[in-house]
């Protein structure tokens, strides 16, 4: 199934947000207001999803090896 192709759901939105896409969108490929919002929260929510699941596994990595360190599991 295609970008094109996805199926849909409805959201709403601030109109101030929707007149700034409109706004952006002759400066842009998009041809509509759908299609540049989906493509902003694609990559936020990439970016937002990449960050999170690297930074919660150096903490996590972090704090097992002080953990592991004070019980006297690994060497300082």
């Amino acid at each position: 199934m295609s970008r094109n192709e996805e199926r849909t759901a409805e959201v709403q939105l601030p109109r101030q947000v929707v007149s700034r896409v409109e706004r952006r969108l002759p400066r842009t490929e998009f041809e509509s207001v759908d299609e540049y919002v989906a493509y902003v929260l694609r990559e936020v929510l990439a970016r937002v999803e990449d960050e999170s699941t690297d930074s919660y596994e150096a903490v996590d990595r972090e704090q097992v090896q002080d953990r592991l360190r004070s019980l006297g599991y690994l060497d300082t």
